[in-house]
């Protein structure tokens, strides 16, 4: 499987990566404390274009996503089936 160029966008709450003309992404929301520091993630969704499907780009998102999330020791949800895979 070749490694995709995943985004993330921080403001967009996602990571994105490029195919086709159209956009594979995973979603999540962040929860922070009273002070307003991060300190939970929810991932919420994934998407890949059908064009796409079966390649892989879903898992190279979550394993991106839940990188990130690790190495900012946030707390990880998943309401997306996808993602909640991963954390079994």
């Amino acid at each position: 499987m070749s490694q995709a160029v995943i985004r993330h966008l921080p403001e967009q709450q996602c990571f994105v990566l490029d195919v086709q003309g159209q956009q594979a992404r995973l979603d999540y929301q962040l929860s922070t404390d009273a002070a307003g520091k991060p300190m939970q993630v929810n991932f919420t969704h994934t998407f890949v274009p059908e064009v796409a499907r079966g390649q892989g780009l879903a898992e190279q998102l979550v394993r991106a996503g839940l990188s990130w999330a690790r190495a900012r020791q946030l707390q990880i949800v998943a309401s997306c089936w996808y993602v909640a895979k991963f954390l079994r």
